[in-house]
């Protein structure tokens, strides 16, 4: 969205000077008097009613019409029957109305004929350069202008949070839970079918927005992954942004040909494309909302070395076990930290970290030790933990926690223990910008992502693998194995892999048990050697593949090969027998392609062989890539200490992988015909020696020329 439009667009759904509510109803269990009820209960501006009957509605002059409203409108909201809100989409055109938000449900949720009564909808607005919110959405909300323009039944507090959400109902029912957990809101926003308006739209106008300092989103799909990661990076350089993303088990390509397509499922797109792109991904939705209350409420830490101040030495040690298991660590205490602690603390409270001010502790205990901890120079943020005994004065000591913490600027997240005891000291911290956790462990995680969000925006964004030089031959030869009808690439899938600088065995193709011979002759014994069928994709299930043929037994194998393939199917078109260099030094490693229709081509690395969908030790990112995110890649498997050496083995040559991973992104990225790669198995030398080789490569590729 141009800038221009992007901030009118904002102006007209968020910030109206009026809004005409088409559908409006004078009867109160109707959406229409519910949408009606909340703009009037929160809106300055003009409003106007509009239903056919023309009758007064909640003391407002209605319109029959929308055409009938003599003033200019600039946002109008929808409620009428699906079969109706074309009509009424195309007199709000002729109004010279820009943004709408259609409630009415009906539409491709329905199926087919309400997709195509969607598809008449979009076509009608953007006709007149109507902006669609919707269809079959809550509506949204601007605590700042204000207005509610929702038939949500519970009001959003004002705060720094933007949230967006493809669920409705799940936006009513976090609305209510965010009014009694006291998270505000700046912006909330139901995106409903998303015919129009989507994420990518929502996450440029949260970034310009002056009064969001958070961005959290419950997504079920992405409607164009591309836009949506390019968004995502330029928003967290200055506000973290936290998704729920629903349909994690769902099964995904169903009918993969490779291993790649096999492993990626349907989530592990997704979660490339997160994070890639600087995402803090919450698992469950009390992740999502317990991050976004420390966010909104405290200051970034600097660093990840946290203390802990407690009453109770167990929490003490589960908030240690906790921050640990975060990827976060203990600061450890400057001399001069420990040396007041223990001057002023009773003999037997803990001086070190965890600091156990003990079960008696006063607020002035607690007071002290945290103003101590904070002045400390290697500390970056504390977890302050009280259980309620007999003689916790609770309230008093979140008085003092909150006080201390307003003279810090270091993050301060407490985690009082407990229930009905610990509320009015709950209550106070939160009214003072003190996030509270029941459980520490909830604390040390809420804190982890805020430290991971500071590593995130200030990473550099590494380089794509440069273009390919020879990118047109590549291109050559793929066409006309399309036009031939090819859906698997024969050898000629390894002459792409070497223009894209990525070395592969010395080969040759054999017709015949005597051609075989003379090639297995000039390549030097030891051969492997392998069917070639377009019709036969996995070669070994069928006998089709023999490795460490010695030159004596090159022409019976050749013999036994093409009659295994015969056997199995009759009707496949042999072309040969590929005949190939041994690899037997370095470790195996798989490298592949699969797309997702939403995110786009997504790469896959891990250690190879035959259990590689068995322990699914993979990882994945979206291409192209940069070299940083190809190292992040080998990092991120637990195999990856094999390839750096173990007991006494010398380390693979790390910068060669990564060259072929980047390389295979760019592969990738350039052929969006390539639907499915498997490199399989990638031989990677000792470091010096030399370097990767790619043994077998299959290409399934898009039907048509």
């Amino acid at each position: 969205m141009p800038e221009e439009s992007k901030v009118g667009m904002s102006d007209s759904l968020f910030s109206p000077r009026s809004v005409a509510v088409i559908g409006a109803s004078g009867h109160p269990e109707k959406v229409g008097y519910a949408l009606l009820f909340n703009i009037k209960k929160t809106f300055t501006g003009r409003i106007y009613p509009v239903n056919p009957a023309g009758e007064d509605i909640l003391g407002l002059p209605s319109f029959k019409s929308v055409s009938d409203i003599k003033g200019d409108v600039d946002l109008a909201v929808v409620a009428v029957p699906a079969s109706a809100v074309a009509v009424v989409i195309d007199e709000c055109g002729r109004k010279g109305i820009k943004a709408v938000i259609v409630i009415s449900a009906g539409f491709k949720e329905m199926g087919p004929q309400g997709l195509t009564a969607e598809e008449e909808v979009l076509m009608v607005a953007k006709k007149y350069g109507i902006r669609v919110l919707g269809p079959n959405c809550l509506g949204v909300i601007d605590t700042s202008t204000p207005i509610n323009a929702t038939f949500a039944s519970v009001a959003a507090r004002r705060g720094n949070v933007a949230f967006m959400s493809q669920s409705g109902a799940l936006c009513s029912a976090i609305l209510d839970w965010a009014g009694k957990e006291g998270l505000g809101f700046s912006k909330f926003v139901s995106l409903g079918n998303k015919a129009d308006l989507n994420e990518n739209d929502f996450l440029e106008m949260f970034e310009a927005d002056k009064n969001t300092r958070v961005v959290l989103a419950y997504l079920e799909g992405l409607i164009d992954g591309g836009a949506f990661m390019k968004n995502a990076r330029s928003l967290i350089k200055k506000k973290p942004l936290i998704v729920l993303k629903a349909g994690r088990t769902e099964s995904g390509m169903k009918a993969a040909a490779s291993h790649t397509g096999a492993l990626a499922g349907a989530d592990a797109a997704y979660e490339a494309a997160f994070r890639q792109s600087g995402v803090l991904r919450a698992d469950t939705e009390e992740e999502l909302f317990a991050w976004s209350k420390a966010f909104s409420m405290q200051p970034m830490p600097k660093g990840g070395k946290v203390a802990v101040v407690t009453n109770a030495g167990g929490p003490g040690i589960l908030a240690t076990d906790a921050l640990e298991t975060a990827g976060l660590s203990l600061a450890s205490f400057s001399a001069e930290t420990i040396n007041r602690l223990q001057k002023n603390l009773p003999p037997a409270a803990n001086f070190h970290n965890p600091v156990d001010v003990l079960g008696d502790a006063a607020p002035e205990r607690y007071r002290f030790a945290l103003d101590t901890v904070l002045k400390d120079e290697g500390v970056d943020a504390v977890i302050v933990i009280l259980t309620p005994q007999m003689m916790t004065k609770v309230e008093e000591t979140a008085k003092q926690v909150s006080e201390a913490a307003s003279k810090s600027k270091k993050t301060v997240i407490a985690s009082f223990m407990g229930g009905a005891l610990i509320a009015p000291g709950e209550t106070y911290l939160r009214e003072h910008q003190i996030p509270n956790y029941e459980f520490p462990s909830t604390a040390a995680k809420s804190l982890m992502a805020m430290v991971k969000y500071d590593m995130l925006r200030r990473r550099e964004p590494g380089k794509p693998a440069p273009a390919c030089q020879n990118k047109d031959k590549a291109e050559k030869i793929i066409s006309a194995c399309r036009k031939r009808g090819d859906v698997v690439m024969g050898p000629e899938a390894f002459d792409v892999l070497s223009l894209y600088g990525i070395e592969t065995p010395k080969m040759k193709l054999a017709q015949t048990a005597a051609e075989a011979k003379k090639m297995a002759d000039s390549i030097g014994g030891p051969v492997v050697m392998k069917i070639v069928s377009p019709e036969i994709i996995h070669k070994s299930d069928v006998g089709g593949v023999a490795v460490n043929v010695s030159l004596d037994r090159v022409e019976d194998t050749f013999d036994r090969i093409v009659l295994n393939a015969r056997n199995y199917l009759p009707s496949a078109q042999v072309q040969g027998v590929l005949v190939q260099e041994m690899i037997q030094e370095g470790k195996e490693v798989i490298v592949g392609v699969s797309r997702d229709p939403h995110v786009g081509p997504l790469v896959m690395f891990g250690l190879g062989g035959t259990y590689v969908e068995v322990l699914k030790d993979v990882s994945f990112r979206i291409a192209p890539f940069s070299e940083s995110d190809a190292r992040d890649m080998v990092d991120e498997i637990r195999g990856s200490r094999i390839l750096k050496g173990v007991r006494g083995e010398p380390p693979s040559d790390i910068d060669a992988l990564v060259d072929v991973l980047t390389k295979i992104s760019r592969l990738a990225s350039d052929f969006p015909q390539v639907l499915e790669l498997d490199v399989n198995p990638v031989k990677v030398f000792p470091a010096g020696g030399r370097g990767c080789v790619a043994v077998d490569v299959r290409v399934i590729l898009a039907q048509g020329g």
